[in-house]
């Protein structure tokens, strides 16, 4: 969660590493460690090793496993000590004190020791943060006490922000309201701690996406970047947890997507340690005859991917629009609710699925809300029971067949798409609206699975609602144009199509805020992908309020805010939450897909010994990650899971 914790979609096809199961080649159900290296690939180069200010996962999952958090997760996603050995909390809730591990050491590219962690490099950590406008600044600056005052220049003195050391060996966060959460954002970069000497030394340098730009107190250390081509990392020797870092060398080799089938043929020379196959390749057929036994279906995690509109487009670099009465009136007609809900109610996401996932995985990782339906629970009934209910209030004739569980297409309604669409094509034409209305949706060229995905959408949307209505213009991009289009775009009016699928979100926190707050228009960490200008002013501003208003994303915002405002009851809060996602779905400014699981692989990488939980960013941490002599059996998986999940159980009940 981090500001933008939005992973391409490239990387969604790709970024396999974050899978709670890999791949391996012969068949066997033995788990005997065999290897302490570990080969794969990555698909979109990091840009920034500023590990307090970036938000992109690109950068985080490699910085993940470079600095460690005061706290951490284990396999079981319980939260445990990690640079802090212990931690108290006031009665109140609202102070917390960590109890630093004595001895941990700052280290550099080399694994030099360069000094030792102090609680002083956490409030050097959080100034930098600020100074540096991190991305990720939002997950705490209306919870430290003091922080939104300072970054908004109320106060200039960093001393009155609620981050206090306490000698050399104590840390103390004082924040405005009690947040039982709180312990589940410390795994971000931007409570992490900055070493005041090295910042002042490399000036500008820091940060920069090379070994020696930062220093580490994480399990890895960088040992070789060369971008679109390979990323390396080495065990860091001097690592407080050292003993828990099975695997001592990475390597991820880029794959820009244009040959999925090589990912296994790789895997079954040996050069892969793992591998994600895909059923309606050609390839197939020789992993099912060689490892028929040995596929596994990896659990959803809390990760959505999602269509989102472009309400208010600026950028047309790369279009199929020949006029600007075509850009005008596709601005109008995104602008129309039904419009919106009739394109979501007319894609069949379970056939866009299958082009990755084959008919088998087809349903496997489709999400129907934002937040997973079991992320949280409120009277013991989990939160989508909740969505699913004010949903069906807020328009039951629109959404009374609207299923928010996962695993299945729950908006897929060619009659409700025609029904709606209907209703804003009369709505458009008296507007003066012509048709068909062209939507330019960018992909990367050279991606063949995600361009066979957008082949499906735009498939399954125009034969529904009729090529004479819509049109999705699919907007074929080099890798750099693409991502400056969409994933990198800063602001909304960078972004540069009419709808898009480039982005997800995955939580900072065990919250439902966490993925609800990056909708609101004056400050969402995901705006821009609708289109909005954070900070906007003057006429700017007025215009983007005018479409916040028109689009209801005004009277989401309020709804989100009253939410948040509910602090002692963690019931009525969730349902609050409840009602404003509610709101949000009906809103069709977004349609939710998919989350990254679901998918089949073949692994040697032994089954949850690397860290898990629903948010942050313990997921890319090879911390903990053992390899198998052999390939992981299915049968073998299926106990792990089964095991898993009992344990986890288990200890949600001794937890209450």
């Amino acid at each position: 969660m981090k500001m933008n914790k939005k992973r391409g979609a490239v990387v969604v096809a790709l970024t396999l590493a974050t899978l709670l199961a890999a791949c391996g080649s012969k068949s066997t159900g033995s788990s005997d460690t065999a290897t302490s290296t570990y080969n794969y690939v990555y698909a979109t180069d990091p840009d920034n090793f500023d590990y307090s200010i970036t938000g992109r996962a690109t950068n985080n999952d490699h910085l993940a496993n470079f600095e460690d958090p005061l706290l951490k997760t284990d396999k079981y996603g319980q939260i445990v000590p990690g640079l802090a050995k212990s931690w108290k909390v006031s009665n109140d809730g609202k102070t917390y004190t960590y109890t630093l591990r004595k001895g941990v050491k700052w280290v550099d590219s080399e694994g030099n020791t360069y000094a030792t962690v102090k609680a002083q490099d956490f409030i050097t950590g959080l100034k930098h943060a600020v100074d540096g406008k991190s991305e990720a600044l939002y997950i705490v600056q209306d919870s430290i006490k003091g922080l939104d005052d300072y970054v908004n220049g109320k106060t200039k003195d960093f001393s009155t922000v609620g981050i206090k050391a306490i000698g050399d060996n104590k840390i103390q966060y004082t924040l405005n309201q009690a947040e039982p959460y709180w312990n589940s954002k410390l795994q971000y970069g931007v409570l992490e701690p900055v070493n005041a000497k090295f910042l002042k030394q490399e000036g500008k340098k820091y940060g920069q996406p090379k070994a020696d730009a930062i220093l580490y107190t994480g399990p890895y250390i960088l040992s070789n970047f060369t971008s679109k081509s390979v990323i390396e990392y080495k065990a860091n020797d001097q690592y407080w947890d050292k003993k828990n870092v099975h695997v001592t060398d990475v390597k991820e080799t880029y794959n820009d997507g244009s040959n999925p089938d090589e990912l296994y043929k790789t895997f079954a020379k040996g050069d892969y340690t793992t591998a994600r196959v895909y059923p309606n390749l050609p390839g197939y057929k020789d992993v099912e005859k060689k490892n028929k036994n040995n596929i596994v279906w990896s659990q959803q995690d809390a990760s959505v991917y999602n269509f989102t509109f472009n309400l208010n487009r600026k950028s047309y670099n790369d279009t199929s629009k020949t006029t600007d009465k075509q850009k005008a009136d596709t601005k109008k007609a995104i602008l129309n609710k039904d419009f919106r809900l009739a394109i979501q109610f007319a894609f069949d996401k379970s056939n866009y699925n299958a082009q990755a996932n084959g008919s088998a995985g087809a349903t496997k990782s489709l999400r129907n809300e934002i937040t997973p339906p079991s992320f949280v629970q409120a009277d013991g009934k989990d939160y989508g029971t909740y969505v699913e209910s004010d949903l069906k209030d807020l328009d039951s004739s629109t959404f009374s067949k609207y299923n928010v569980a996962d695993a299945q297409d729950g908006t897929y309604n060619a009659a409700k798409a025609k029904e709606l669409f209907a209703k804003a094509k009369a709505e458009l034409q008296k507007e003066g609206v012509a048709f068909p209305i062209k939507l330019d949706l960018p992909k990367e060229s050279k991606a063949a699975l995600l361009l066979n995905q957008a082949k499906s959408f735009k498939a399954s949307v125009e034969k529904t609602l009729g090529k004479d209505n819509v049109e999705i213009d699919i907007q074929q991009l080099s890798e750099d144009k693409y991502l400056a289009a969409t994933y990198q775009a800063q602001t909304g009016a960078q972004s540069d199509f009419d709808i898009s699928n480039a982005s997800g979100w995955s939580p900072d926190y065990q919250d439902p805020s966490s993925y609800l707050d990056i909708f609101k228009p004056t400050s969402g960490a995901m705006a821009q992908t609708l289109g909005f200008v954070i900070g906007a002013t003057g006429a700017q501003k007025t215009e983007y309020d005018a479409v916040a208003k028109e689009t209801g994303l005004d009277q989401y915002e309020k709804l989100v805010d009253a939410a948040e405002a509910i602090t002692t009851d963690t019931n009525a809060r969730y349902k609050a939450f409840a009602k404003a996602e509610a709101y949000l779905l009906s809103l069709g400014v977004q349609i939710p897909v998919n989350s990254l699981g679901g998918t089949p692989s073949v692994t040697k990488v032994i089954p949850f010994t690397r860290p898990a939980t629903w948010s942050g960013t313990p997921s890319p941490r090879f911390e903990g990650m053992k390899i198998s002599k052999k390939t992981i059996t299915t049968k073998a998986y299926d106990k792990a899971v089964k095991d898993w999940n009992a344990k986890r159980l288990e200890l949600a009940k001794k937890n209450d």
